[in-house]
């Protein structure tokens, strides 16, 4: 009945799918923390149970042992007894004689009752043997049943710990993608492209204006001339053109030829 209780829960244990209990536990490491430490501790009970049998083994042995001794010790004083009444009887002395034929026969029945227990003993003996047989071998499944769960333990663990190493690089390398457009990485770049663009709008603009104001200022020149060498006419003064003037005048505005054959 102990040997039953004991086994059973080991072989349940034993025969457990662990891949469904690892699959409802939210934390695989002490799920199967705990399945090395119940088991080893069935283990102890059992070890315990065993021992307990191996010793009640011993007792048997032991009893055994001295019924078989006092049965020899019976049978010696039996034989002592019988040749001392057969002394006793050779000198003519039956009354003594009867008295260690009497204590021999006290020796036999002695003695056969040693040997029945004795006897009795054996059958008990050799099934509670047979029971420590079997517990030990058991025994030393459960152990090897420990030693591969731990190993399994330790396996799944560190499978564990390097998927979850494997998901964290994962995901620090999808937070630095840059070719994502929705990364903070890619927005910062797109405001940054819009930055230096609008620079470059403003450059230009810049430009346009200085070009702008350097036509003005020729234009400015060239009146300024004009009216000059205008001033100068009608003074009755040279309206000679300096150099390089000419092709400035005649740029300054336009003029309907038609008009110069009138004059």
């Amino acid at each position: 009945m102990v040997k039953q209780s004991i086994f059973g829960r080991i072989a349940q244990l034993a025969k457990a799918n662990i891949n469904t209990l690892l699959d409802n536990a939210e934390d695989p490491q002490k799920m199967l923390d705990q399945m090395v430490r119940d088991y080893t501790n069935n283990i102890a009970e059992a070890e315990s149970a065993v021992a307990q049998t191996i010793g009640n083994l011993r007792m048997l042995e032991d009893d055994y042992r001295e019924d078989v001794k006092n049965a020899q010790d019976w049978g010696n004083k039996a034989l002592a007894a019988s040749r001392k009444a057969d002394e006793y009887r050779a000198s003519g002395d039956s009354v003594d004689a009867e008295k260690f034929d009497n204590l021999a026969k006290v020796a036999l029945q002695r003695q056969m009752a040693a040997e029945n227990e004795a006897k009795g003993a054996e059958p008990s003996i050799s099934s509670q043997r047979e029971v420590v047989d079997k517990l030990k071998n058991g025994l030393d499944q459960m152990k090897g049943k420990l030693n591969e769960l731990t190993s399994k333990r330790n396996e799944l663990v560190a499978r564990s710990k390097t998927a979850a190493a494997q998901s964290q690089v994962h995901d620090a390398i999808k937070s630095i993608d840059f070719m994502d457009p929705t990364s903070e990485v890619g927005r910062f770049e797109e405001k940054i492209r819009r930055e230096e663009a609008k620079v470059r709008g403003q450059q230009e603009l810049a430009a346009s204006s200085l070009d702008a104001q350097f036509n003005q200022l020729e234009d400015l020149g060239e009146q300024v001339e004009i009216e000059a060498r205008l001033a100068a006419l009608k003074s009755g003064g040279s309206s000679k053109p300096a150099i390089g003037a000419a092709g400035s005048a005649a740029s300054a505005s336009t003029v309907d030829e038609a008009d110069f054959d009138k004059l």
